[in-house]
């Protein structure tokens, strides 16, 4: 049983499917992150207030990663 586990997850599709779905991850966090770096202060557009939101949440600024006028 856990043979078969393993031959799943060492196959090398597994493995190429896996890696690709990294970096599709990796690759949405970083633009996300070089976008809200490029948005220091929020306007009062609405739009362009959740948009940075939604950025935020994505390129995953929690904590002390937060946007300084994010309090």
């Amino acid at each position: 049983m856990f043979e078969n586990i393993i031959n799943i997850f060492t196959t090398p599709g597994f493995i190429a499917v896996l890696q690709q779905w990294l970096f599709a991850i990796t690759s949405i966090v970083t633009a996300a992150s070089a976008l809200t770096a490029l948005t220091p202060t929020k306007k009062d557009d609405k739009l362009r207030k959740y948009l940075l939101a939604a950025l935020n949440f994505i390129a995953l600024n929690i904590g002390n990663a937060r946007n300084k006028d994010n309090v």
